[in-house]
C-alpha cells in the first residue's frame, strides 16, 4: 500500500511538471476571433440594443402587473379570513358559550378554506375546537398559553404560522388573532391554502410564463407544478431563489434577467405580501420573452449568411472536438462515482481536457486504495478495538486473526434484574438504559484495547490477550473489570432514582482456548471456544450486584496487586467438580440488593 501511495505522488509530480502542448484558451480565442464578423456586429448592435430596451420595459410592466395582481388576490384572501375570524372573538367568555360555537360554525360555513377553529380564553386555556376533519371539543381545558400561535398573538396582535402540507398533499397555514378586548380571547384557525395554488396556477405570461410564491425563508410554498412544492426546497434551491429575490431588489423592483432554481435563463419580477412575509414571483423564459428581438437578429443575420458560413463551420468543428471528450469525461465520471475505480479515461487532446482526464485517473486509483483500506478497517473494527484494528491494518498482517490456541482471559458481564425490568418497562426506557450501558462499557473496552466478541441484550463477552498479545493479561482484565463495575454502578445509581431495580455482575476466567475468525463470506466474527469461556460465563451468572468473581488462575496471577477475597468453592452448572471462586474488591463496595436468578449456584 505504501508503494502505491508513492507511485501516486510520483505520477502527480510528473503531471504537474508536464507542459501543455496546446492551450484550451488559445484554441477558443482563435476560433472566436475567426468567427466574429465585424459587419454583423456593426449593423446589428444598434437594432439589438434599442430592441432589447423596449422589450425589457414592456416585459417589466407585464410581469410586475401579474405579480402584483397575484399578491393582491392572496392578500385579499388572507384579509377576508382575518375579518371573518374577528367575529369569533367579539364576545367575552363570561357570556353564553353556545354563542361562541355558533359564531365559529358560521365562519366555517362562510369561509370553506378554514379547516378548523380553536378558541382560547385570555388565560390561554382552550375553550372550543371546531374542525371539518377532527372531532369537535367543548371546554377542552388544555393550557395553550405556550403555543407559538398564542405567544405570537400576544406579541403582535396577529400571527401567521409556517406553511405545512397535510398528508403530503395540500398546503396549510395557521392564523391566529386576538379580539379587540382582552376578554374576547384568541382564535387560532388552520387554513387550506389551495386557493393560493389556484391563483398562481392561473397566471400565464405568454406560453411558458408562470408564477410562484416563496415564504420568508425562501421555501417554495406555491407553484403551478405542485410536485416541486411537495418535494420541499433543498439548500441549493433555497439559495438560488434567495439570489433571485436579491437580484430583483437590486433593480429597484424592475424586472430582472436571471437564472431560476432550474438554472434556466428567465425574465422575472416580484411583489411582496407584507403581512405574511411572502413574495410572489412572475417569470417568463428569456427565449420566449425576447423572441421578437431574436427574430429581428435572425433577419439581420440572414443577409450575411454567406459571410458567416465559414465561422459556423469552424464553430461546428470545434464543438465536435470539445463535446466528444466532455461526453467521455461525463460517462467516466459516472462510472467512477458508481465505484468502478478500475475504469480509466483515455483522452489525447493535449490540452486541459487531457490533464483533467489524467487527474480523474489518479483520483480513481487513490479512491480504490482508500476503499480497500476502509473496508479492511471496517471489517476489523467489528470485533477489535479501534486501536487494534488500525494496528492490524497498518501492518497488513491478518494472520493474528487465524484460528489458533492462546491463553486468554475471558470476561463476561451482564445486568442483574434486567429480565424483570424489561418485562415491565416501556421499550423506549429499555433502549435508553441499554444505550447508556453500552456506551459506558464500550469506552472502557476500547481504552484497555480488549476484544469485544459479541453482545446479546445486556450480556457482553470480552477477550483479553487475543488476538493481540498483551503483557500481564490477567491484571489488565481485572483492572478493566473494576473500571466497568465502578462506571456501571454510577449508572445504576441514576437508574434506581428512576425506579429501576438493576444490578451488575462480572465473571473472569483465564486459560487456554481456541481463538480466531468464524462465520461465512458475508459475515465474520472473532470469538473464542473452550472451557475457559464456559467458566467465565458461569462465574458471571453466580455474581451478585457489584461483584467481580474470578477463577483461581486469575486470582493467582493478580495476588498481591489487587485485593482478592476467597469465596470458597461453588458448584457451577456444566462442571463436575467444585470451582474455587474469588471476589475482586472495587471502589463501589458491596450490595446484594438486586440479584437475578442464574444458572450457577454458590458453594
Amino acid at each position: 500500500m505504501k508503494s502505491s501511495s508513492e507511485d501516486g505522488v510520483r505520477r502527480s509530480v510528473q503531471l504537474q511538471a508536464a507542459p501543455m502542448r496546446r492551450s484550451l484558451f488559445r484554441k477558443y480565442f482563435l476560433a472566436f476571433f475567426a468567427a466574429v464578423i465585424v459587419p454583423v456586429a456593426v449593423s446589428g448592435i444598434g437594432d439589438a440594443w434599442f430592441g432589447y430596451r423596449d422589450q425589457r420595459a414592456m416585459l417589466s410592466a407585464l410581469l410586475r402587473v401579474e405579480a402584483t395582481s397575484a399578491a393582491g388576490k392572496i392578500q385579499s384572501f388572507l384579509d377576508g379570513i382575518k375579518n371573518q375570524l374577528a367575529w369569533t372573538v367579539q364576545q367575552s367568555w363570561t357570556q353564553d358559550q353556545g354563542q361562541h360555537r355558533l359564531d365559529a360554525l358560521r365562519v366555517m360555513r362562510q369561509v370553506p378554506a378554514i379547516v378548523s377553529i380553536t378558541l382560547i380564553d385570555d388565560f390561554g386555556v382552550e375553550r372550543l375546537h371546531v374542525s371539518r376533519i377532527d372531532l369537535n371539543r367543548m371546554e377542552g381545558g388544555s393550557d395553550r398559553s405556550s403555543d407559538p400561535a398564542v405567544v405570537g398573538v400576544r406579541s403582535n396582535g396577529t400571527w401567521y404560522g409556517p406553511v405545512t402540507f397535510r398528508d403530503g398533499s395540500e398546503p396549510f397555514m395557521t392564523m391566529a388573532m386576538a379580539g379587540n378586548r382582552k376578554a374576547g380571547g384568541i382564535v387560532v384557525a388552520e387554513i387550506n391554502l389551495k386557493l393560493v395554488w389556484t391563483v398562481v396556477s392561473e397566471i400565464r405570461v405568454g406560453s411558458s410564463g408562470r408564477a410562484f410564491v416563496l415564504d420568508q425563508t425562501d421555501r417554495l410554498i406555491a407553484h403551478p407544478d405542485i410536485s416541486k412544492v411537495l418535494q420541499g426546497t433543498d439548500e441549493n434551491t433555497a439559495a438560488a431563489l434567495g439570489r433571485l429575490r436579491n437580484e430583483i431588489a437590486a433593480t429597484g423592483g424592475q424586472a430582472a434577467t436571471a437564472r431560476n432554481a432550474e438554472n434556466e435563463p428567465i425574465v422575472t419580477a416580484m411583489a411582496p405580501i407584507p403581512d405574511v412575509g411572502w413574495t410572489v414571483f412572475a417569470e417568463q423564459a428569456q427565449a420566449e420573452a425576447f423572441a421578437p428581438l431574436y427574430a429581428s437578429l435572425w433577419r439581420t443575420g440572414g443577409l450575411l449568411l454567406a459571410a458567416t458560413t465559414f465561422a459556423s463551420a469552424l464553430a461546428y468543428w470545434l464543438a465536435g472536438r470539445m463535446t466528444g471528450p466532455i461526453r467521455l469525461l461525463e460517462e467516466s465520471t459516472e462510472k467512477i462515482g458508481a465505484g468502478q475505480f478500475e475504469h480509466r479515461i483515455e483522452i489525447g487532446t493535449g490540452d486541459e481536457l487531457e490533464r483533467l482526464a489524467d487527474r480523474f485517473n489518479e483520483m480513481a486509483h487513490e479512491l480504490a486504495i482508500s476503499r480497500d483500506r476502509s473496508e479492511r478497517i471496517a471489517r476489523l473494527k467489528r470485533f477489535l478495538a479501534p486501536q487494534v484494528a488500525e494496528l492490524v491494518e497498518k501492518s497488513g498482517d491478518e494472520s493474528v486473526l487465524s484460528g489458533q490456541r492462546a491463553e486468554v482471559v475471558a470476561v463476561f458481564c451482564d445486568l442483574r434484574g434486567f429480565t424483570a425490568f424489561s418485562a415491565h418497562a416501556e421499550p423506549e426506557e429499555i433502549m435508553q438504559v441499554l444505550r447508556e450501558y453500552y456506551e459506558a462499557l464500550g469506552a472502557i473496552i476500547t481504552r484497555y484495547e480488549a476484544t469485544l466478541t459479541n453482545f446479546a441484550a445486556d450480556g457482553l463477552m470480552v477477550l483479553v490477550n487475543a488476538p493481540v498479545v498483551r503483557a500481564d493479561p490477567a491484571l489488565r482484565a481485572v483492572e478493566m473489570a473494576i473500571d466497568m463495575q465502578d462506571d456501571v454502578q454510577r449508572l445504576i445509581a441514576e437508574w434506581r432514582l428512576r425506579g429501576h431495580a438493576i444490578g451488575f455482575g462480572i465473571g473472569l476466567a483465564m486459560g487456554w482456548a481456541t481463538v480466531g475468525r468464524i462465520g461465512y463470506e458475508a459475515r465474520v466474527d472473532y470469538t473464542a471456544i473452550g472451557n475457559v469461556v464456559n467458566l467465565a460465563s458461569r462465574l458471571c451468572s453466580s455474581a451478585d450486584d457489584r461483584q467481580i468473581v474470578v477463577d483461581d488462575a486469575v486470582a493467582q496471577s493478580v495476588r498481591g496487586k489487587i485485593s482478592i477475597v476467597a469465596l470458597g468453592t461453588r458448584q457451577l452448572k456444566g462442571f463436575d467438580d467444585q470451582i474455587s471462586a474469588y471476589e475482586v474488591g472495587t471502589a463501589s463496595g458491596r450490595s446484594n440488593a438486586v440479584h437475578e436468578p442464574n444458572e450457577g449456584s454458590k458453594g
